[in-house]
């Protein structure tokens, strides 16, 4: 079993930045695909942005490249989410995903592991 800690949510004004942070209690986090989704109120769960353990690419959704940046640190077992120019339609629940299976997934239901949560809300 793997357990995700996410932390770094808040309440920020539109184009200021946030940095959230994922922590893994597995050694083994060095090997997962770790991903990063959000949850706005009555909307799907959607893919932000993910790093693949063993090319380090990452990869991210339309709507958030040039803004945000995702990076791991495998000595740490913790993964950032760099949230740049945020806009008040990035508020949402921001969730740490993990994959034990190798390879890209934007799917939610291809992965492992769902951290509790941390909430991000942009002010106009």
């Amino acid at each position: 079993q793997v357990q995700l800690v996410e932390s770094g949510g808040g309440l920020v004004q539109a184009g200021e930045s946030l940095r959230l942070s994922c922590v893994a209690s597995r050694r083994a986090f060095s090997r997962y695909t770790m991903s990063w989704y959000r949850q706005a109120p009555g909307k799907e769960r959607e893919f932000v942005a993910a790093t693949i353990w063993n090319t380090g690419s990452t990869y991210y959704a339309d709507f958030v490249k040039g803004r945000f940046t995702i990076s791991r640190d495998n000595t740490r077992n913790t993964v950032f989410l760099q949230m740049n120019s945020l806009k008040p339609e990035d508020t949402a629940v921001y969730y740490c995903a993990a994959r034990v299976s190798p390879g890209l997934s934007t799917q939610r239901y291809d992965y492992d592991y769902w951290g509790q949560g941390t909430q991000v809300t942009v002010s106009s």
